[in-house]
């Protein structure tokens, strides 16, 4: 059944939008949060667990001091309060996923509250407020088996991996963010790209959505331009790819606008995100409040985090996202859309990488914005798990400067690179693939393009000297590309003089 949809533009013409965004972060801890066990991805089902992260009888949490600092350090990243003092609460619930019947988390007392981000959205800055920023254990995953939608419904079983229980899981969730109008779906995705962006220069997890360390709630209203309440909003449950943030914003925009038009009202629910055709679907009702029944968590003592402790972790805190790039664009003289297309190539790491190996601005991009990011796409791969680095990429690029190696000769050794070969110079040597361009090596060559093509060596002697690109390319193809072109074209030249 086709959901009725109203335009995006005659939507937001009518309605003004309210949105709020909920991700969740995977830390990047050794172990988890109260337990010893790793946290490695892709393990086999159940092999990282232990009664604590089970839920055994008997067993009591510790809490993994790494987390606390994390997430200290996301708190002043986005310029949030940090808590002198906070403790964490039981929140319970009956879930599969769940397997104590309870999750620790931080309900009253978090541990940072009151930030922003600022997020750049076609020249013009928008602040997203942060209401908070807690930490808590991540569930177990289920996984349906049977049926179409690989959801509960219609699925013949129901599998529970409890590796990723108790994994150490950091909720920023921001303020309500109105007056973005049509721009609301566009400013969601600049939110969660530019705070994934934040969260990796920090170091405190991988960010990796497809693997589900970043998980995004997405809430969206809207009520009738003018009104002086917000409409009631539905909550799209993890949304796993900034694309999707997007578009989720997008559909919900649309499909609640002909709900009110109708005459109809919004229910508050979950709603779940279809990849393929970029729809939502109803979860379960939110009209009621949940009753997790929070209430301190006994088996643990508060958190006081030492204030001169918290000075240290805000000094030591990298270059803001933001900053960095503005302060590389200034360095490299790039234009402000050669700028997001490195943010969006994800190749900005990668190429003041390659500049800090050596490279100029211009040959980093050429590299990883060109050949590279072809390979990547090819491989259907991100630039970053290439096996090549970008000290590599700046040595191909200085050869290349020196004039050992042409552009042709160049792709040549960042295949070989990527097959495992060796470093360039490796390959180089290995292959035979320098430039040739001693004038004994290539006269004879010379010679025989020019009594190959004597309609064009007629050309040239007529004045026409751009036919001599065809005697240049004689010369290439009979050298396997590893002649001096330019070198060529001048020898050539000086022979039919």
């Amino acid at each position: 059944m086709t959901e009725t949809l109203v335009p995006f533009a005659e939507a937001t013409e009518r309605y003004e939008p309210v949105i709020g965004l909920e991700t969740h972060v995977e830390l990047g801890t050794r172990t988890k949060m109260f337990c010893g066990c790793t946290t490695g991805f892709g393990a086999e089902p159940n092999s990282q667990v232990c009664p604590v992260c089970l839920g055994l009888p008997g067993s009591l949490p510790v809490i993994n001091v790494k987390s606390i600092e994390y997430t200290i350090r996301i708190g002043l990243a986005l310029n949030c309060q940090i808590a002198s003092w906070c403790r964490f609460a039981r929140k319970n619930y009956f879930y599969p996923d769940m397997p104590k019947d309870f999750q620790i988390s931080q309900y009253d007392e978090p541990l940072c509250t009151d930030g922003y981000l600022d997020v750049e959205v076609d020249g013009e800055t928008v602040r997203i407020g942060i209401e908070r920023v807690h930490l808590e254990e991540d569930t177990g995953k289920s996984l349906h088996v049977g049926g179409a939608t690989g959801r509960i419904h219609g699925a013949e079983y129901s599998l529970v991996d409890y590796n990723r229980a108790g994994i150490p899981l950091v909720e920023i969730v921001t303020k309500p963010v109105p007056g973005t109008g049509a721009g609301a779906p566009v400013v969601a995705r600049a939110y969660v790209t530019e705070l994934r962006d934040l969260l990796r220069s920090l170091g405190v997890s991988d960010v990796r959505m497809e693997e589900g360390s970043l998980r995004c709630d997405v809430n969206t209203s809207i009520a009738p331009r003018g009104a002086t309440a917000w409409g009631t909003r539905t909550e799209t449950k993890n949304v796993n790819s900034l694309r999707s943030v997007e578009r989720a914003v997008y559909f919900e925009i649309e499909r609640q606008a002909a709900v009110l038009d109708a005459g109809g009202r919004i229910v508050q629910e979950t709603r779940h995100f279809h990849e393929d055709s970029g729809t939502t679907t109803s979860g379960r009702s939110k009209e009621e409040a949940q009753d997790y029944r929070y209430f301190p968590e006994p088996d643990l003592v508060p958190v006081a985090p030492d204030a001169e402790w918290v000075e240290q972790l805000r000094a030591a805190l990298p270059e803001a996202p933001s900053a960095r790039r503005a302060r590389l664009r200034a360095e490299w003289d790039l234009s402000e859309s050669d700028m997001t297309a490195l943010s969006n190539a994800g190749a900005l790491d990668l190429v003041a990488g390659t500049v800090t190996a050596g490279a100029s601005p211009a040959d980093a991009r050429k590299w990883w914005l060109g050949e590279l990011a072809r390979r990547a796409n090819e491989a259907a791969q991100e630039l970053k798990d290439l096996p090549i680095t970008p000290a590599q990429v700046a040595r191909v690029a200085a050869l290349v400067t020196a004039g050992t190696l042409n552009d042709k000769l160049a792709r040549q050794v960042i295949d070989a690179v990527l097959a495992g070969e060796g470093g360039p110079d490796e390959v180089v040597k290995a292959r035979n693939l320098a430039v040739v361009s001693d004038d004994a090596a290539l006269t004879a060559a010379v010679d025989d393009a020019i009594a190959a093509s004597p309609d064009v060596v007629a050309r040239i002697r007529d004045g026409k000297l751009n036919a001599a690109g065809v005697l240049v390319g004689a010369v290439m193809k009979a050298t396997r590309g590893q002649a001096d072109a330019a070198r060529v074209r001048e020898l050539i030249l000086e022979r039919l003089s």
